[in-house]
């Protein structure tokens, strides 16, 4: 079997690591190396690890880069051939790793894989950050097989199926070392959130795969960084989803496409303002006008990618489906408008 090494982002998830790590190490550790790598945590993350699971290997960044720049800086540090790039605030399964690695020997071009995920606390449902694979609309907003917005479907057997999908969460993300490195791993200026949606774009604007295997569960907790509720997660979601969208969509796309994104977002920032947000509404502002801000810096990252048509994005209309046709599972949506 290959080498994987599965590596857990901590900052501050002291007690993530006594309530998930031990199920990690016994599921994992005659399958891969375990490692922690620690985003300067201030919550005696360190001590604990060492005094409590001296089988650990611990990786100490020395600043906070969030959590791109943190999974960057520490698997330069990893020698693997696949990485797993596993949230602290997720329990695994037994047989977690084996089919999904037994999944991308058997192409080349598989660059990156990810388990079903299922709600820690509702174990019975899918998890909101994968679910079942993750998808994207042609005017960017993301969505998974088992969660449409915020719908959230129960686990049935219903997407029992290995397929290529668009992302694959970054919540527990299998991914080929070489690959990573190639395509300078995630985008460190995304901070967090969404920097798995754009690593998987360029990788398949290179005509790699992305795939879910269902083989493999794992269960998560989410939100263990920052709430669900957060300004400040409202405008890394917002500002991150226009920078994804510039670096990677073909020059064809991006006047119509944007000239739809940006009025849409004026629309969500006053909803936002109607239902008593203020601090969301500034964000989407904070959000446009960082975009602007770091459109030279973009532009030099837009030259690096190969933009063209790329598999499993619906080219429907999203929103219309979701809030007007009330579909809100994935199989509603109408199939043919998926790219091939």
């Amino acid at each position: 079997m290959p080498h994987v090494a599965v590596v857990i982002l901590n900052w501050n998830g002291r007690e993530f690591l006594r309530k998930f790590l031990p199920s990690v190490i016994m599921h994992s550790k005659d399958e891969a190396e375990i490692i922690v790598a620690d985003n300067a945590s201030t919550d005696s993350s360190i001590e604990f690890l060492q005094e409590n699971f001296p089988q650990v290997r611990i990786i100490q960044n020395l600043t906070n880069g969030g959590f791109a720049k943190g999974y960057n800086d520490a698997l330069s540090q990893v020698k693997a051939d696949y990485y797993v790039l596993l949230n602290s605030d997720i329990e695994v399964t037994e047989n977690w790793i084996k089919p999904i690695i037994t999944l991308m020997e058997t192409d080349p071009l598989i660059a990156a894989c990810q388990p079903k995920l299922r709600s820690y606390h509702s174990p019975e449902r899918f998890e909101y950050a994968g679910a079942a694979g993750g998808f994207i609309d042609k005017y960017g907003y993301p969505f998974c097989r088992g969660r449409l917005f915020q719908h959230i479907e129960d686990d049935h057997g219903q997407y029992d199926d290995e397929r290529e999908i668009f992302w694959a969460t970054g919540a527990c993300l299998f991914v080929k070392s070489k690959l990573y490195h190639e395509f300078g791993g995630l985008d460190k200026d995304f901070f967090a959130h969404m920097e798995e949606i754009d690593f998987c774009w360029r990788l398949k604007n290179a005509g790699y795969k992305i795939m879910y295997c269902p083989g493999s569960v794992v269960y998560h907790v989410g939100g263990g960084t920052l709430p669900k509720k957060s300004s400040h997660k409202t405008y890394l979601n917002f500002r991150n989803n226009l920078s994804l969208l510039y670096k990677n969509l073909p020059n064809h796309l991006i006047f119509p496409v944007f000239a739809v994104r940006f009025p849409l977002d004026g629309l969500a920032a006053f909803k936002f303002l109607l239902d008593g947000g203020f601090g969301d509404f500034y964000a989407v502002l904070r959000a446009h006008i960082q975009f602007y801000k770091s459109f030279r810096n973009l532009r030099k990252k837009r030259k690096t990618v190969h933009q063209h048509q790329v598999s499993c994005i619906y080219i429907g209309h999203l929103l219309i489906d979701y809030f007007i046709r009330r579909k809100t599972t994935f199989p509603e949506l109408d199939s043919n408008k998926f790219t091939s």
